[in-house]
């Protein structure tokens, strides 16, 4: 599941028929094995559903990624070059930001003295940026509405500061491997030679400890998958049943991934658009991958993406990372 909910969830008005939404849901239901882009989660009901999980007993990536911010905070800060801009790809709501900058000091000689935060969602950005100025009276704030996976260009007066990007969150898991490749390239590019990245990753454990995260007893994850079909119905006109379907997640080991589905409980048809779709009895549309690394494979990524690793974090019971990057030159 996808920790920069803002970031992803594009326009969170109705999308009229012709949206990008309309077409990959229609594309994606026309697939076999049928599939939805998960960035589609994110409306408002489905951006409420995801603060609820980060905050169940199971869901154990985000009160353990701030935990190893907490805990090491002051090696973090000693990596930092004097007077850098911090770059937040897909900055939602600003909370690991606010930690890392409280932690790391900010208009000081060994601290920030500026912050980008970036994400699709302008309005949401606006106002997460007056809250950073009225908390941080002396911090420069820059936002940037744009999508963290296209390139941007960064505000001029950031532009010959040193740079450190931060892409908390397991949000890299959402990406397919050579996905993931690309946008480590593409962060690279933006920063430039010589910036730091801090990065979260989530790492390979127990199928038990997945499990229970992504079918968590409350059934709040389930929820979150079927309004992907409630969007669907809300916004694009389709009759999903939503009793018609049960949420699934399941560890796939060998492609080291949890896959969320919905699973169809019986034969049916269904109508989006004015376009019918069957289904068979025990049929899924495939709507998430979160794939999980050890240390060694994503150190093998970062290098072969332009990043040479500096330092990884992880917390006693290495359920989760946060890794330091330095862009190769």
């Amino acid at each position: 599941m996808n920790a920069h909910a803002a970031a992803l969830a594009g326009n969170p008005r109705r999308d009229p028929p012709t949206s990008a939404f309309a077409a990959d849901v229609l594309d994606g239901l026309s697939r076999q094995p049928k599939q939805l882009p998960p960035k589609y989660f994110y409306d408002a009901t489905g951006s409420e559903l995801f603060e609820r999980i980060t905050a169940l007993p199971e869901y154990y990536p985000t009160r353990t990624e701030l935990g190893i911010l907490r805990a090491h905070g002051a090696d973090i800060a000693r990596m930092l070059p004097a007077h850098a801009a911090l770059i937040e790809f897909g900055a939602g709501a600003t909370t690991k930001a606010r930690l890392l900058l409280s932690q790391s000091g900010f208009d000081a000689q060994s601290g920030f003295d500026a912050y980008v935060p970036v994400d699709i969602s302008g309005e949401f950005l606006a106002a997460q940026a007056r809250a950073l100025r009225a908390d941080f009276p002396g911090l420069a704030v820059h936002p940037v509405t744009a999508d963290f996976t296209q390139p941007f260009e960064l505000p001029d007066a950031v532009r010959d500061k040193p740079k450190v990007g931060f892409f908390p969150g397991s949000t890299l898991g959402n990406f397919e491997p050579h996905e993931a490749g690309a946008f480590l390239r593409g962060a690279r590019a933006i920063l430039g030679p010589g910036a730091l990245m801090l990065i979260g990753v989530d790492l390979e454990k127990s199928d038990r400890v997945l499990h229970a995260a992504y079918n968590d007893d409350a059934g709040v994850t389930a929820r979150f998958n079927l309004n992907l079909l409630a969007r669907i119905n809300r916004e694009l006109g389709g009759n999903f049943n939503l009793a018609g379907f049960i949420h699934r997640a399941i560890f796939n080991r060998e492609r080291h991934r949890v896959e969320m589905h919905l699973v169809s409980r019986e034969a049916q048809t269904v109508r989006v658009l004015g376009k019918s779709f069957s289904f068979r009895a025990g049929e899924s549309i495939h709507t998430e991958n979160s794939y999980k690394y050890s240390l060694e494979r994503f150190a093998a990524l970062a290098r072969s993406s332009g990043w040479t690793p500096q330092v990884s974090w992880t917390d006693d019971e290495n359920l989760f990372s946060v890794h330091a990057l330095l862009a190769q030159a």
